[in-house]
């Protein structure tokens, strides 16, 4: 199992990047989070993995946190998720707000993120609200993260990718809404300005 990668950031867009190890391109998906951490094309990069085996493929699954890390695994252990969903409720709400909302089986903010039902949800916190805890808050807390990687962003890309745009398209729809209305627009208004962005041609 690879744990662990270091080297070039060779390609990067909302999902997915591509790391150079020692002329060796390793394609990586990653959630919003960690995304907004990386460095800028040809930087060094180092992640923490995970390695998901199928029948067909071998996929990687990198984070910019152990805690991401640790979350994304008990994500999966549910029944009914997988990586790719699992992924993206990591896209949707940061950890810090992730964990409290399982433990505290706060139904209503786990509905919210893209891709989670009441019954994805009500399994979250029925498989995880004792595990969660074992999650460690306080470094992924200490880290500063972008205003424009907050957990409503993500939401708004991510409902635009449901939608049928690219992830690509999706970011920069949601980062023109956000630039419009500002950094306190909610959801509803933030999925408006973007998919008005995308009519006109934005």
């Amino acid at each position: 199992m690879i744990a662990r990668i270091a080297g070039r950031l060779a390609a990067k867009e909302p999902g997915r990047i591509v790391v150079d190890v020692h002329g060796v391109g390793y394609e990586l998906f990653i959630p919003f989070s960690t995304f907004y951490q990386l460095p800028d094309l040809g930087g060094n990069v180092s992640l923490h993995t995970f390695t998901h085996v199928r029948d067909d493929a071998i996929q990687l699954f990198g984070f910019s946190s152990p805690e991401e890390k640790a979350l994304f695994e008990l994500l999966g252990s549910v029944q009914g998720i997988g990586p790719r969903l699992a992924t993206n409720i990591l896209s949707g709400a940061p950890v810090e707000e992730l964990v409290p909302a399982i433990a505290d089986g706060d139904l209503g903010r786990l509905k919210a993120i893209p891709g989670v039902g009441r019954k994805t949800a009500e399994r979250l916190v029925v498989e995880l609200k004792d595990k969660v805890r074992q999650v460690p808050l306080a470094r992924a807390a200490a880290q500063p993260v972008p205003a424009e990687a907050d957990a409503a962003l993500g939401q708004v890309v991510s409902a635009l990718v449901n939608l049928g745009c690219s992830r690509k398209e999706g970011l920069r729809a949601a980062e023109a809404a956000r630039a419009a209305l500002g950094p306190d627009a909610d959801f509803e208004k933030l999925v408006k300005q973007a998919l008005r962005h995308l009519s006109d041609g934005g």
